[in-house]
């Protein structure tokens, strides 16, 4: 299909803020392949709004005095580009952090075109810099998600607007998790998810920091929490077991050793327990090669910030605290 054909079906929503030169290389990726492209901003302090209009990409800046979250910025973004292209079939949802590869809008179109049962299409996504840290390089692998029918997809996609509207988009009230958990209602309809064998973007995480991952893996368990309380007494029970293996090695496991340790400190060698843990979950990933015990450290211990967010989002919740979003560069 030619590119002014899928330029009449397919618009493009990017969010971000503060990205800099990884935005401008994001829209130029875009603006290459397709004419309907725009740039949700929120509150950036550089020149990223600027930088999109330079390039002839319609702007769209966020009333900061609400509330922010990725589903609102990613919501009115949509609702932008639905109302002024009515003919629009598809969207295309990208990171300001990310490129789009060159053959994925044709590729991911072909497939939703071919496909009419199939709601979303993700590809690979890449680490722009994987080599630059260990965290980068964890995130790479994260990104490798097999091909075939899925569950849910990240934040890069292309999603059929029809079944975007069927659902609502995104939960505009979760600070995390967002994505799969409008997946997760997708599916509920009956519509599919799709990650197919193409090269769709370069991420840049820019994760250099344990600090950051640190961060980061909070935020996992604390979309952990949030999805298993909105969905988890469905049939699928949605994040359930991710939470209870939270609890068991994040929680209970811990301080279970530790008032052991206090009775007889020889009971501290249970702790052996987690590097068992790795062991085991090393081994099932030899395709890894030297990095697979490095990723399954960061699977086993990462249970200790997952619990934080998983402690944090059930204060919010006890306390009615509103949420702030979990941010980690």
């Amino acid at each position: 299909m030619s590119k002014k054909l899928i330029s009449q079906k397919v618009g493009a929503v990017i969010i971000g803020r503060n990205e800099g030169l990884r935005l401008v290389r994001c829209l130029e990726s875009l603006i290459k392949n397709i004419d309907i492209v725009m740039y949700v901003d929120s509150g950036s302090t550089d020149k990223s709004v600027d930088s999109a209009k330079s390039l002839g990409v319609q702007v769209l800046s966020l009333d900061m005095s609400i509330p922010f979250t990725a589903a609102r910025a990613r919501n009115e973004g949509a609702t932008h580009l639905m109302q002024q292209y009515p003919d629009l079939e598809f969207i295309q949802f990208v990171d300001g952090d990310c490129d789009v590869q060159s053959q994925w809008i044709e590729s991911a179109n072909n497939f939703l075109n071919e496909n009419t049962e199939y709601a979303i299409v993700c590809g690979r996504r890449r680490e722009r810099f994987p080599e630059a840290s260990i965290y980068n390089q964890l995130c790479d692998i994260e990104w490798n998600t097999p091909i075939g029918d899925a569950l849910a997809c990240g934040g890069d996609a292309l999603i059929r607007i029809e079944s975007f509207r069927e659902v609502d988009g995104y939960n505009e009230e979760l600070i995390a998790g967002e994505e799969p958990e409008m997946c997760f209602r997708l599916r509920q309809q009956g519509w599919k998810i799709r990650r197919i064998d193409v090269e769709m973007t370069l991420h840049d995480a820019a994760m250099t920091k344990l600090s950051q991952w640190w961060k980061r893996t909070i935020r996992t368990g604390y979309a952990f929490a949030l999805g298993s309380s909105i969905h988890g007494k469905s049939k699928e029970r949605y994040y359930v077991k991710e939470n209870q293996r939270i609890i068991i090695w994040g929680l209970v496991m811990p301080i279970v050793i530790f008032g052991l340790t206090i009775l007889n400190p020889i009971s501290a060698a249970l702790f052996f327990v987690y590097w068992a843990q790795i062991v085991r979950v090393a081994v099932k990933r030899p395709s890894l090669g030297k990095m697979k015990f490095i990723w399954a450290a960061s699977v086993v211990l990462g249970k200790f910030p997952e619990a934080v967010g998983l402690i944090q989002y059930n204060i919010n919740k006890a306390t009615k605290t509103r949420a702030q979003i979990i941010e980690y560069k």
